[in-house]
């Protein structure tokens, strides 16, 4: 399902945008300014994880994998 959504958008986008569509890059200008969309959610969200394993510490992450293995570490493979 798409939703039609109205935006306002700089005069040299559109032109880029345009130009895309005229080099048949995009069907059209909607599927260009949807694929553009797409891609810069993508990247927030890599960014985000990106961000979210900076701060974890890599020994306090084994330490709390470790901890759950309890009897069975024995049982798995040295990493």
């Amino acid at each position: 399902m798409k939703t039609k959504v109205a935006v306002s958008i700089d005069d040299r986008l559109i032109r880029e945008v345009d130009l895309l569509v005229r080099d048949e890059r995009y069907a059209s200008r909607s599927q260009a300014i949807e694929a553009a969309v797409a891609e810069h959610l993508r990247r927030v969200r890599r960014r985000r994880l990106a961000e979210a394993c900076a701060v974890l510490d890599p020994a306090e992450e084994v330490a709390l994998a470790e901890e759950g293995l309890g009897a069975d570490a024995r049982a798995w493979p040295p990493y």
